[in-house]
């Protein structure tokens, strides 16, 4: 049986926060994002009688924002289980880690998902640029 993450952690291309408050009502029953410092929002959703904290950070990286759920206690089992759910509700390009990370991993390898269910790994960011 697969081991589910300690915390869940994608990176969104574009969203809109009206589709993202949506789907995180859905997913977890949350309130809508509210303001939590620059370029920050933070909610608390519950999954399953658990609370999840959450946090969206504009522009975390390369243009993405990063949307993270600080607990065990999600819906999904890995960021890659996320990341396909996120793509398809929210219609948008979605990036994860490839699973947990350990020293010697490549820091710069990431699952790319997309509306549609087309997804592969990826190096991130680019070694081209």
């Amino acid at each position: 049986m697969m081991e589910r993450y300690p915390d869940i952690e994608i990176y969104l291309a574009r969203v809109s926060l009206d589709a993202l408050n949506e789907w995180l009502g859905r997913a977890l029953t949350a309130p809508p994002l509210a303001p939590a410092g620059k370029g920050q929002w933070k909610t608390r959703g519950q999954y399953q009688g658990d609370c999840v904290p959450v946090l969206l950070v504009d522009k975390a990286a390369d243009g993405f924002a990063s949307l993270w759920f600080d607990s065990n206690h999600t819906p999904w089992m890995t960021d890659q289980d996320c990341a396909q759910q996120a793509a398809e509700a929210l219609q948008t390009e979605v990036r994860c880690s490839l699973g947990g990370w350990n020293p010697g991993d490549d820091p710069d390898r990431f699952w790319q998902v997309l509306p549609g269910g087309k997804e592969g790994a990826i190096e991130w960011p680019d070694s081209g640029r």
